[in-house]
């Protein structure tokens, strides 16, 4: 029975340091170079410019789906967008992007005297900004009907814009405004849970709405408030989704440099052994792209159709090479 144990140590003990060689040494130096500055470049944040667009397109998403989607049925999910639609409600004779100039102008002044500047800055922007794309949008399309006329076609749109621009928007690292300066706020100066406290602020919203449009828009906004947070964590996870692939075949050596090489990316070599077979193997694992994941499959695939493969979807990759919730 000792002999039997310790026969898989012997055959790792048995393998060559030629086999664990790391592939680096059969880089140049400019190869070397040329992948540092892909993974730099990988894992930069967008430069100014770049971030600007974004957050504005983030921004526009939300506003588009404010003015034709949510106002003219009364969705009111929460926020500053929900409250403004709610007092649209009770004082007609302001639009929604009115109350939201009056609210986010209420809430950057309470974000600049109890919080510094430096942690305000974008928030400020972002408020201001939707502010004045809602406004823009409510000039453009002054009639505030439904655009379809099916609620919940309506419902559906009302929930997938600002999710889709949310998700946006915090893959850079920014906001749009609005309740993350009282959630913030409230982080600083007080004990509240945070979540439950703006949970409890839009549960709120949406029964006030509910008094104001009738039950039935009453049950949308509730719909819609659940919706809306299981979509914006849906769609952030999607945009940082990446694949998480671990190789054994009969050429580990063939797959690294494809990895390396064709690829521009890094990998970690395992060995191990097979329980069934008890013959050492190496693994390779690598987290690529969905594309990358492809082309990995496909070469594989053609170098050993018995490879073994793994791929594993993985949303929160920390490291060099890889941006998001870095």
């Amino acid at each position: 029975m000792h002999e039997a144990s310790d026969e898989p140590q012997q055959r790792m003990a048995g393998r060559t340091d030629d086999a664990l060689e790391p592939l680096s040494s059969c880089h140049t130096a400019e190869e070397a170079e040329a992948s540092r500055r892909l993974a730099e470049k990988r894992s930069a944040r967008p430069v100014t410019w770049q971030f600007f667009g974004i957050l504005n397109i983030g921004i526009i998403l939300t506003a588009i789906a404010i003015v034709l989607f949510k106002s003219p049925n009364g969705f009111a999910f929460g926020g500053t967008s929900g409250f403004s639609i709610v007092l649209s409600k009770l004082l007609p004779g302001l639009p929604v992007g009115a109350f939201m100039w009056i609210i986010n102008i209420g809430l950057v002044i309470l974000g600049l005297i109890f919080l510094d500047r430096r942690t305000v800055g974008w928030s400020v922007f972002a408020s201001f900004a939707l502010s004045g794309y809602v406004s823009l949008f409510e000039f453009i399309f002054p009639h505030n009907v439904s655009l379809t006329g099916d609620m919940w076609l309506d419902l559906c749109f009302a929930v997938i814009l600002p999710a889709l621009g949310s998700a946006i928007v915090f893959d850079i690292g920014a906001s749009t405004g609005g309740t993350d300066i009282l959630a913030m706020i409230l982080n600083r100066r007080s004990s509240l849970e945070i979540g439950k406290a703006l949970m409890a602020v839009d549960v709120a919203i949406v029964l006030v709405a509910a008094v104001l449009y009738g039950p039935r828009v009453g049950l949308y906004c509730i719909l819609g408030l659940f919706a809306k947070t299981m979509l914006v964590d849906g769609a952030i996870e999607s945009l940082h989704l990446r694949k998480m692939c671990t190789v054994i075949c009969k050429d580990p050596r063939a797959v690294e440099q494809f990895i390396v090489k064709d690829l521009s990316r890094s990998a970690t070599i395992t060995p191990g052994y097979g329980a069934y077979s008890g013959k050492r193997v190496m693994q390779v694992m690598s987290v690529l792209s969905r594309r990358e994941a492809m082309k990995l499959k496909r070469y594989v695939r053609e170098l050993d159709p018995g490879a073994f493969i793994t791929i594993v979807n993985s949303s929160e990759i920390i490291g060099r090479g890889f941006r998001g919730l870095n």
